[in-house]
């Protein structure tokens, strides 16, 4: 069997092999490209008094479980805090996923909204799933286009290498 063939048939088997993983990790690598300007994937950072943060740990989670929609009973409901001392505010995103940002100065709610980039880049690396997935099908999906790009380079330059062999015997 020629090498030609063999990469054809290499190239096809790969490409359907890792055709769902990848169109996955394409879509929500599309969306990721996005994220800091559409605010429906991840929310727009807002802005503070801009001073270094003034208010305590505790006031922060008094204010974030008054948000309804946060749902924030204690600590054990927040996933992490972001600070940001430049722009004056903290982020706090809760495990429901939703984030609160709060003004370090004044304590005052300055935005609460869904945030999507999470889940999304959890679905890009196969996470989402299950850490397993994201081992034993999303990085050989991965290692395998690395082999169709291989294939592709080389079922792409081989009319041109056997056209220059026949040029270079003629002359």
């Amino acid at each position: 069997m020629s090498a030609a063939k063999t990469n054809r048939k290499l190239h096809r088997i790969g490409a359907l092999v890792a055709a769902l993983p990848l169109l996955v990790i394409l879509v929500s690598g599309a969306f990721l490209q996005l994220k800091k300007e559409v605010a429906w994937i991840q929310p727009t950072t807002m802005s503070g008094a801009g001073t270094p943060p003034s208010i305590s740990f505790e006031r922060i989670l008094e204010v974030t479980t008054g948000v309804p929609e946060a749902g924030v009973a204690g600590w054990e409901d927040i996933e992490r805090l972001d600070v940001r001392p430049g722009r004056g505010i903290v982020k706090v995103r809760a495990k429901s996923r939703w984030e609160v940002q709060i003004d370090t100065d004044t304590a005052a709610v300055l935005q609460v909204a869904y945030r999507r980039s999470d889940l999304i880049e959890s679905l890009h690396d196969g996470s989402f799933f299950h850490d397993k997935v994201k081992l034993w099908v999303f990085l050989p999906a991965g290692l395998i286009l690395i082999g169709l790009w291989g294939t592709g380079v080389y079922l792409w330059l081989l009319p041109h290498l056997v056209k220059r062999r026949r040029h270079m015997r003629r002359i």
